[in-house]
């Protein structure tokens, strides 16, 4: 059983910061590809970025240069830095172990203008 824990969302000004957690839980995180998705109300859920097993990255155009995906494989840990973020980002975040179906529960982001 896999478990995945989100936390560090808030509210925060545009132009501001965060940086997203997601701790896992079991021995598979290492060797899996993860990702973020976040969903804002109303519409559908997203993929914001991936991050293989290896440590390659891919990003959603709408975010390209703002976030960074990362992760630490000896905390079973997975990271979101989120930079210069704009009202448009505002929404629900959730980890996801790729090609599964496991899920965080999410965690809310709110940018004020």
């Amino acid at each position: 059983q896999v478990q995945l824990v989100e936390s560090g969302g808030g509210l925060v000004q545009a132009g501001g910061s965060l940086r997203l957690s997601c701790a896992a839980s079991g021995s598979i995180f290492s060797g899996n590809a993860m990702g973020w998705y976040r969903q804002a109300p109303g519409k559908q859920r997203e993929l914001v970025a991936t991050i293989t097993a290896g440590s390659s990255t891919n990003y959603a155009d709408s975010v390209k240069g703002r976030f960074t995906i990362s992760r630490d494989n000896a905390r079973n840990t997975l990271y979101l830095q989120m930079n210069s973020l704009k009202p448009e980002d505002t929404a629900v975040y959730y980890c996801r172990l790729l090609a599964s179906s496991y899920w965080g529960q999410g965690t809310q982001v709110t940018v004020s203008s």
